[in-house]
């Protein structure tokens, strides 16, 4: 019979090329070098297979955006400069595993029918908020409730561009559009009571001077 692993790398490698829907189990075998009755024996199913090739592209795209996001940055480099580093670092490793991005959303779409891909989900995206408080912000998502807040923002960041990406590459936004947008956003919120001083300050300024008073 054939290998278990060849046939786990064979189901991963259509599901990068086929996707989920469109693999059958003649394509799974062709790819791992098997016979059809090798599915059957190590995973009884061709389901159960593919399932099995979701979980195990779970944790490579999990893997894959810990490297990309671990790697140093220059210590000099300024909170923005960082910003911009990591996403442009981000974009690149999606542009080189393609495929396994595709597949990672294949992924979302399927879990409500294959639950310990679900369950294999959550975890991944809970790290993920631990690390990218961690890396973006230098914050503990494990003991703080705003900065798993913060955590779970770049996650959502993350799987938006992910999103824009797949759809749309030539028009999806930068590290630099990014790195822009964030400084125009963070222009535009002021700190709070902020703008009530400013409009008292205002206030203040334009009231006419005490009778018989000059104005200084």
């Amino acid at each position: 019979m054939g290998n278990r692993e060849d046939l786990l790398a064979g189901a991963r490698r259509c599901l990068y090329e086929k996707g989920y829907a469109r693999t059958t189990a003649r394509d799974i075998a062709a790819a791992a070098g098997t016979s059809l009755a090798a599915i059957g024996y190590h995973f009884k199913s061709t389901e159960a297979l593919m399932n099995a090739a979701l979980v195990q592209t779970c944790e490579a795209w999990g893997e894959e955006m810990k490297r990309a996001l671990a790697a140093e940055l220059l210590p000099e480099a300024s909170p923005l400069e960082r910003f911009e580093a990591i996403w442009k670092r981000v974009f690149e490793s999606f542009a080189t595993h393609r495929g396994m991005v595709s597949a990672s959303l294949e992924v979302y779409a399927s879990i409500g029918h294959v639950p310990e891909v679900r369950e294999q989900l959550a975890t991944g995206l809970e790290a993920g908020r631990v690390q990218m408080a961690q890396l973006f912000q230098n914050l503990d998502a494990t003991a703080d409730r705003k900065a798993w807040a913060v955590g779970s923002f770049y996650q959502a960041l993350l799987s938006g561009l992910l999103l824009q990406w797949l759809v749309d590459p030539e028009r999806a936004p930068s590290s630099k559009d990014l790195t822009d947008a964030l400084r125009t956003i963070a222009a535009s919120v002021e700190p709070t009571g902020t703008k009530d001083k400013l409009q008292k300050g205002k206030a203040k300024k334009g009231k006419a001077p005490p009778a018989g008073g000059k104005r200084g």
